[in-house]
């Protein structure tokens, strides 16, 4: 075998020799298919491998092989012969055998980011992390917002969408950079200008074998180096535990009035107290609530950390503001779908997890709530208690129905609470129709039937934006009924 670790790849920069390497990348998707066109173009042997082998891992294969790389469908356990660095696409759980296999051999293992890091030349983009349990897209896309509204070239990436390695090397003068914790365990190397911690709770402990120790201490490695500012949130305390870890400077942000070197809310204005000239005795004026776009107080925490990250970066107050005033959410998050007979219905099929579902449930003061799906081994008796004097109804669906008819038994008895059961036969558009319809019967004008799952979609559809659209489209064909 050739020689595992080649010295020069413990420093790999641009001037690398990557001709010399043999990389194994882990999967075929977005930032796998990614990692290997940049690889081969940089001459790179690569071998890209997935334990999938439907129609969708096809079809990149084919667009892979015909750029010169190797692809191996249906097997993703075996380290292919030679392998001196494995590249994993996030979703590659730590337990894979491809990554014991590459542990045995001395390979070390990159994530995306990682790699794209290593990539940059002299010159390249500033980062600007963003991470957390929720909000990451909305913070990034804020972010990106602002950093447009200052005249900067810049783009949203990372576990956004696009592939990091794709724009690194581009011409931007800095990134708004999502990341996850899959992302930032593989990733020791990245270093933002500036990083922030959105919140901390428990979700995709499957992943992290059930320890949310680990899942936290991942978030934290985007506070790893000197030369980061760390932005943590205030009002969270493991935010707060995990900045005071962070080795060089901090800032916080808060939904109360801002201390020194704190961003916060002071009536209707975002001010900032952590990068006015004098912090311990003046503040900036940033924007009014009314820039924002979107309801709820996690947004507003959300452009308060987008806002931190700007500012790091040399961002004006003017370009803040203007920022949040031009940013358009991504789809599936607190989006109206439309008002039918006072009874507003709006679509959080984002809310994957409990903690993100709280944030949604606190942004409306009556709510149906529609909930269901794949839990992640989160209990839910937090949020239905968090929830409960909001709720006038709740409709359950999929595969964690029942846990939640559960939680709602115990802290919110006085709910009615409806449960809808899909057949495998049932295709999922008739599920969701029973599921508008039985929320609309028990909503009155003034509420807002709500879908802020509390668990992941892949019980019932491909993923959560398939949900959302499902929900949107059966709430479209009552209003038609309705209004007929």
């Amino acid at each position: 075998m050739a020689e595992v670790v080649p010295s020069w790849l413990r420093s790999a920069g641009h001037d690398a020799p990557w001709h010399e390497l043999t990389v194994c990348v882990a999967g075929v998707g977005v930032s796998g298919a990614a990692s290997a066109r940049v690889l081969a173009a940089h001459g790179a042997r690569v071998v890209v491998v997935d334990s999938r082998a439907g129609e969708t891992e096809e079809k990149s294969a084919a667009e892979l092989t015909a750029a010169g790389v190797s692809v191996r469908l249906g097997d993703g356990e075996a380290l292919p012969a030679g392998t001196q660095l494995v590249v994993t696409s996030p979703g590659w759980r730590r337990e894979s055998p491809l990554f014991k296999a590459a542990a045995a051999e001395g390979v070390p293992v990159w994530g995306e980011p990682e790699l794209a890091w290593r990539l940059r030349t002299p010159g390249a983009a500033q980062w600007l992390v963003v991470t957390g349990t929720d909000g990451k897209t909305t913070t990034t896309l804020m972010l990106e917002a602002m950093l447009r509204a200052a005249g900067l070239r810049t783009v949203s990436a990372g576990n956004i969408g696009t592939a990091l390695v794709d724009v690194a090397p581009g011409p931007f003068d800095v990134l708004a950079v999502e990341l996850g914790s899959f992302q930032l365990h593989w990733s020791p190397s990245v270093a933002p200008a500036a990083a922030a911690v959105l919140n901390v709770a428990p979700d995709h402990l499957d992943w992290w074998g059930h320890s949310f120790a680990e899942y936290t201490d991942a978030k934290g490695l985007a506070f790893a180096h000197r030369e980061t500012c760390a932005v943590g949130n205030a009002d969270d305390p493991i935010s707060v535990r995990l900045l005071a870890r962070a080795p060089g400077r901090r800032v916080s942000f808060t939904l109360n009035r801002p201390r020194p070197h704190q961003l916060g809310v002071v009536e209707d204005l975002l001010v900032d107290r952590a990068f006015a000239d004098d912090p311990d005795n003046g503040a900036v004026e940033l924007a009014t609530l009314s820039d924002l776009t979107v309801p709820g107080p996690h947004n507003v925490a959300n452009a308060l950390a987008a806002a931190a990250l700007a500012r790091a970066f040399g961002v004006g107050a003017a370009a803040v503001a203007e920022g949040l005033r031009a940013f358009v959410p991504a789809p599936h998050r607190i989006a109206e779908v439309a008002v039918v007979a006072g009874v507003r219905f709006v679509d959080d099929s984002k809310a994957t997890s409990p903690h993100a579902a709280a944030a949604a449930l606190t942004s409306f003061d009556s709510i149906v709530w529609i909930a269901g799906g794949l839990g992640k081994g989160t209990p839910f008796d937090e949020v239905v208690q968090l929830a409960a004097a909001r709720l006038r109804g709740a409709v359950l669906f999929g595969a964690s129905r029942a846990e939640l008819a559960e939680a709602l038994a115990r802290h919110a008895p006085d709910v009615r609470v409806v449960e809808v059961a899909g057949s495998e036969t049932e295709q999922v558009e008739a599920v969701m129709d029973r599921v508008i319809a039985q929320a609309a019967a028990i909503a009155v004008p003034g509420d807002t039937v709500l879908l802020a799952p509390a668990a992941a979609s892949m019980d019932m559809f491909r993923d959560y934006g398939h949900r959302g659209d499902a929900f949107a489209a059966a709430v479209l064909r009552y209003r038609d009924r309705v209004s007929a």
